[in-house]
C-alpha cells in the first residue's frame, strides 16, 4: 500500500491506495483533522467507497447472468488496491479494473477511476465508472466519509446538530436488522434546518433519506455554528453512526445506489436506485467536503 499527500494553503490530505481511501482532511492553518481515524473498537475504516453495491444484498447473494452469487456489504473496491493514474499538485487520481478476482464476485468488466481534487477550503471527491465491456454494466457507487464528531474534548455527541438546506422535514426509510430496506418511513422534524442528534438517532441503524430531500448536510457545534459541510447532487443519502455504542464520528453518505428491500427478489439489473451503463460509455459524478 502507498500513502500519497496533497495540500494548498488550506487544506492538506492524505489517501492511501488500498481502496483508493481518503485518510485525513485538515485545516492547515490549525492542524484540526475533521476524519475519524478508524479506530476498530468503533469502526475500521474512514471513507471508503462503496462499489459496485451500496449496502447489502438480501441473503447476502444477487442473481444475474443467470446465476446466484455471493456478496457483502458495499462491494469489494475499498479492500482492493489501486493503481495511481495521475498526480498534480492539487489533484490525484487512481484507478481500479476488473480482474479475475472481481470476476468471480461481479462477473463484469469494469474501470473505476477516483479522485480527489483541493478545493479552497476543502476536497471534491470524483467518481468515474466506465464500461469497457460488450454488454450492459449494473452498479450502484457510493460515499462512506466519517467526520469527527464531537471536535472537542469534554463535548458530548448529543449537544451537537445536523443541518440540512430544507427547513420543515426529512423522510428516512428505515432499515431491518438484517441491513434490508422496509416500507416503514421515519419523519424527522426539523427547526430552521436543524436536528438535534440524540442517543437514539440510529438506533435503526443509518438514515437512509432518498429523493433528493437535501443537496448540503453540515455537522454543526452546541452553538449550531457548522463546521463541515457535504454538498452533493445525488438521488439519496445515508446518516450514520454505529448503533448503540456511542461512537465519536458521524458518516454523511452520498448515495448512487441502496440496499436491498426485504421484499426484493429480482436481478441485480433491477435493484431500486440501482445505475446501468451501456458499453462504451462513462458515467461521472462527485461531492464536496468543506471544512469552516
Amino acid at each position: 500500500m502507498a500513502v500519497y499527500h496533497l495540500n494548498n494553503d488550506g487544506v492538506e490530505i492524505e489517501i492511501h491506495s488500498k481502496g483508493a481511501e481518503l485518510k485525513s482532511l485538515k485545516k492547515r492553518s490549525t492542524g484540526t483533522e475533521y476524519l475519524w481515524k478508524a479506530d476498530p473498537a468503533f469502526w475500521g475504516r474512514t471513507s471508503p467507497v462503496l462499489f459496485p453495491f451500496v449496502g447489502g444484498v438480501k441473503n447476502k447473494e444477487y442473481r444475474t447472468k443467470g446465476r446466484i452469487y455471493s456478496m457483502g456489504q458495499h462491494g469489494f473496491a475499498r479492500d482492493m488496491e489501486f493503481d495511481l493514474l495521475s498526480q498534480t499538485d492539487d489533484e490525484i487520481w487512481f484507478v481500479l479494473q476488473d480482474c479475475e478476482e472481481s470476476r468471480e464476485k461481479y462477473p463484469y468488466e469494469f474501470v473505476l477511476k477516483l479522485g480527489y481534487r483541493l478545493l479552497e477550503t476543502g476536497v471534491e471527491v470524483c467518481w468515474q465508472v466506465e464500461n469497457p465491456g460488450g454488454e450492459e454494466l449494473p452498479f450502484s457507487i457510493g460515499g462512506h466519509p466519517a467526520f469527527n464528531c464531537p471536535m472537542e474534548e469534554g463535548e458530548k455527541q448529543t449537544d451537537y446538530f445536523l443541518r440540512f438546506d430544507t427547513e420543515e422535514k426529512v423522510v428516512s426509510t428505515r432499515v431491518s436488522e438484517k441491513g434490508l430496506a422496509t416500507d416503514i418511513k421515519d419523519v424527522y422534524t426539523l427547526k430552521q434546518g436543524y436536528l438535534k442528534i440524540t442517543e437514539n438517532l440510529f438506533d435503526y441503524d443509518a438514515l437512509v433519506i432518498e429523493h433528493d430531500q437535501a443537496k448540503e448536510v453540515s455537522l454543526c457545534r452546541p452553538d449550531k455554528t457548522a463546521y463541515l459541510t457535504v454538498r452533493m447532487e445525488v438521488p439519496l443519502f445515508g446518516i450514520w453512526a454505529p448503533p448503540k455504542k456511542n461512537a465519536p464520528f458521524i458518516c454523511i453518505e452520498p448515495w448512487y445506489g441502496r440496499c436491498d428491500h426485504e421484499e426484493f427478489s429480482g436481478e441485480l439489473k433491477e435493484r431500486e436506485w440501482g445505475n446501468i451503463l451501456m458499453p462504451g460509455e462513462t458515467w461521472n459524478a462527485s461531492y464536496q467536503i468543506e471544512i469552516l
